[in-house]
């Protein structure tokens, strides 16, 4: 089977159930973004939500994705940089327990943290502090890194930083991988837009996006900014929620439904998505059965708290992958 290497940022979740929409206001989050935030931001919003109910997972966009993959049996690997703290050891630690190979830097910062805000609808909102995730640069990666992988799976926030996000994309391809990037959020493609198409019509074979990365991307709607997507890359998926996804590859062309399910916060589903899609193709299935194993995760994982995926409920999907 294929084996598939991550690089992202290496963020460890706060996950902080709030009661009123109000809270993202006083902070000054819009519902729904991702915003970055220094240390001071970071610290007011862990004294706000002192009283509030919160658990703690090692996360980052690209972590997500490389975390359930390992849960499906896919062998892997990822990049990223914590700090030397109790924080950046919960991450290394979550990593080692998943199976995945850890190739990571320690930082001078502390470790990133992403404070995640669940609102009453499932909707979350991002104040990350990125701390000793953002020291990972250019200079860190090595062709040795990607040796033995057939995939590179790379989040969208890394795009802050132009030379990584060139030199991964410039190795992965030295080294004969293919490339998947998830978009990550609208804004960040919003302030990277120029610089996005360029790599992506360069170097990116698979693409992601959510209804709203797509627009932000191309300016259209859904299934038109897949087809125009599908121009730049081999396979273009765009995701709308709980309509389901599109897929384009070609001339081929499918939709995929999603699955019922209770939504009680949407953290991880886009990630969840892009790790059972990369599983099937890694297994050489085709986009029906990619898709539809990106949709029983992602559907799944939005029915708890957090990124990860209980054990109880990977039995559940073990057994209904067996029915494909």
């Amino acid at each position: 089977m294929a084996k598939i290497l991550g690089i992202g940022n290496a963020l460890v979740d706060l996950l902080i159930q709030i009661e009123e929409d109000s809270f993202l206001e006083e902070l000054n989050l819009p519902k729904g973004s991702m915003q970055l935030v220094e240390s001071d931001i970071k610290d007011l919003i862990a004294q706000k939500s002192s009283n509030l109910k919160k658990s703690m997972a090692s996360g980052g966009s690209a972590a997500n994705t490389i975390h359930g993959l390992a849960r499906l049996g896919t062998e892997t690997s990822f990049i990223g940089t914590v700090g030397n703290d109790e924080t950046g050891d919960f991450f290394i630690d979550d990593l080692k327990k998943s199976n995945i190979n850890p190739l990571l830097n320690i930082g001078e910062n502390p470790s990133g943290l992403a404070s995640t805000l669940i609102s009453k609808d499932g909707e979350r909102t991002f104040g990350t502090y990125l701390g000793a995730a953002v020291e990972l640069n250019d200079v860190h990666l090595k062709a040795e890194q990607f040796l033995g992988h057939d995939y590179l799976h790379i989040e969208g926030y890394l795009v802050f930083n132009n030379k990584l996000i060139e030199r991964a994309l410039i190795l992965a391809k030295e080294n004969g991988l293919k490339v998947s990037l998830d978009l990550a959020s609208y804004n960040v493609v919003e302030a990277n837009l120029d610089f996005l198409k360029e790599m992506i019509s360069k170097y990116v074979d698979i693409l992601f996006a959510n209804e709203e990365e797509a627009k932000a991307f191309t300016g259209l709607e859904p299934e038109e900014a897949l087809e125009e997507i599908s121009k730049m890359v081999d396979i273009a998926i765009v995701k709308v929620g709980k309509e389901g996804s599109f897929i384009k590859s070609g001339n081929e062309k499918i939709k995929i439904g999603v699955i019922e399910a209770n939504a009680l916060d949407t953290t991880g589903a886009g990630d969840l998505y892009a790790g059972g899609f990369l599983h099937g193709l890694a297994q050489g299935k085709d986009f029906e059965y990619c898709g539809k194993l990106g949709a029983l995760l992602a559907g799944t994982v939005i029915q708890d708290i957090g990124a990860k995926i209980s054990d109880e409920n990977w039995h559940e999907i073990k057994e209904e992958i067996a029915t494909y």
